[in-house]
């Protein structure tokens, strides 16, 4: 009789095993069960239907841009295109890019000379998604069967937008979340710093190629006074004025910056060699400073922006924004975003003198 018990009680222990055990099976093949598609609404308005996972990305048109915005979300890894060829021969691109996305050697170009899709390449890759700025090439790409996502950056506060889409893109919504919440700090923390600057003391500042008179984009306006600084072409743009703007000779000695930033060492030797410009209170002092170029040129369209405020305050202003403070800065913004960590004599390079 005990012998029966004992048997019928391991029976039951038995079958309630296989159950608890069926029904964990039945779970995890549930968890497991993920929509093989979804659907975002790109910038541009359209529907795009993208597959559950994203392992390729094809950047076309602004490269330096969106390679930025890829990198930022630590997706570098999984851009699947060579820079075009105007890129791939400057080392100032290949310097950083090789490092945030080293696999970019060995991929195929996108793009030839003139901009031009290589559509041969790109079928042959055949990216999971493709990103550009442009609807042209949009619509060039969407007629391959290809899934593309547009983004756009006219005006500053484009970038939280765009951040916020390659989030939902790239299923990494909790990394656009901290870029956003990063942002906004640097942008606090730098009006803390510059607060209590005189509007008189205040340093006039020009930004682009100055030999050729233009500024290059509206985006460029608002990290020079987010430094404490007062952009002299601030006043020459309206919302409507997004592309490059053009002046005179007799605007700039009018307006004579007491601080120059340019984007190469040759722009540089070039406005020093200028006898015309020797009077500019920048020239005189030796005030000018090469914008950092690291995944993108810091001045203008790229997520590093929070980076130029406080490199630029560090040009202005050292004694508020100290070489070692933006050290700090820099190191934990790729380590953080990028996932690549500089050394210390790379931070001090990008930093300039």
């Amino acid at each position: 009789m005990k012998k029966s018990k004992k048997m019928i009680t391991l029976l039951v222990v038995m079958v309630l095993c296989i159950s608890c055990l069926a029904g964990c099976t039945k779970t995890t093949t549930a968890a497991k069960t993920e929509p093989t598609e979804r659907t975002v609404t790109d910038m541009a308005g359209r529907t795009v239907t993208l597959p559950a996972e994203i392992n390729k990305i094809g950047t076309f048109g602004a490269i330096g841009v969106l390679n930025a915005f890829v990198e930022t979300m630590g997706a570098g890894d999984k851009i699947c295109n060579e820079g075009s060829p105007s890129f791939v021969k400057s080392p100032s691109w290949t310097k950083y890019q090789y490092l945030f996305a080293p696999q970019l050697p060995n991929c195929l170009p996108f793009q030839g000379a003139d901009s031009e899709v290589l559509m041969e390449n790109v079928l042959s890759v055949k990216p999971d998604v493709c990103l550009t700025m442009d609807t042209a090439m949009t619509d060039q790409l969407t007629a391959q069967g290809l899934t593309v996502i547009q983004l756009s950056w006219k005006k500053t506060e484009d970038v939280k937008p765009c951040i916020t889409l390659l989030g939902e893109v790239l299923n990494k919504q909790d990394v656009a979340t901290d870029y956003l919440a990063y942002f906004d700090k640097m942008v606090e923390d730098a009006n803390k710093l510059t607060k209590n600057i005189k509007e008189t003391d205040k340093k006039k500042v020009v930004y682009g190629t100055i030999s050729e008179f233009t500024q290059p984009h509206l985006i460029a306006e608002w990290w020079i006074p987010a430094a404490g600084g007062i952009s002299v072409t601030g006043d020459s743009r309206t919302d409507a004025n997004t592309e490059k703007l053009v002046y005179t000779m007799e605007d700039l000695l009018q307006w004579n910056p007491d601080v120059i930033i340019v984007t190469s060492k040759s722009e540089k030797e070039t406005i020093m060699a200028d006898a015309r410009l020797a009077d500019i209170t920048a020239v005189k002092d030796s005030a000018i400073y090469i914008m950092p170029r690291v995944a993108h040129v810091w001045g203008n369209r790229t997520t590093e922006q929070p980076l130029t405020i406080m490199w630029t305050m560090n040009k202005l202003y050292p004694e508020i924004m100290t070489n070692e403070a933006l050290s700090e800065d820099i190191s934990y913004f790729y380590s953080h975003f990028f996932k690549y960590d500089f050394t210390n004599e790379q931070i001090q390079e990008i930093i300039g003198s």
